[in-house]
C-alpha cells in the first residue's frame, strides 16, 4: 500500500470510513456537550462528558498514529529516509 508520497497518505476506502464513524461521534459527544451548557447542566455532569470527548480524541489519535508508525514511517524507512524519525520525535513530544 503506497502510504506518504508528498506528505499523503492513501487510506482504503474501510480505514476512512472507520476514522470518519469515529469523528462523527465525536462530533456528536461535543454538540452534547454544547447542549448540556445551554441547558445549564451541572458542572460534574459536563466535566465527565468532556473527559469522555478528551478520551475519545486522544484514542482516535493512536489510531492514527499507529497506521502512521506501521505504514508511512516503515516505508519511509525501508526506502532509506530515516529523516522521518525527527517527525517521530516532534509528534510524540506534542502528545505529551
Amino acid at each position: 500500500m503506497d502510504c506518504c508520497q508528498e506528505k499523503k497518505t492513501v487510506r482504503s476506502e474501510e480505514e476512512k470510513r472507520e476514522l470518519l464513524n469515529r469523528i462523527n461521534r465525536i462530533g456528536g459527544q461535543i454538540n452534547g456537550i454544547r447542549q448540556m451548557i445551554e441547558q445549564d447542566r451541572y458542572c460534574d455532569d459536563i466535566l465527565t462528558q468532556l473527559a469522555a470527548a478528551d478520551k475519545a480524541i486522544k484514542s482516535l489519535a493512536c489510531q492514527v498514529f499507529d497506521r502512521h508508525l506501521h505504514s508511512c514511517v516503515l516505508s519511509s524507512v525501508q526506502t532509506g529516509n530515516t529523516d522521518v524519525l525527527d517527525e517521530i520525535v516532534t509528534l510524540f513530544k506534542r502528545f505529551q
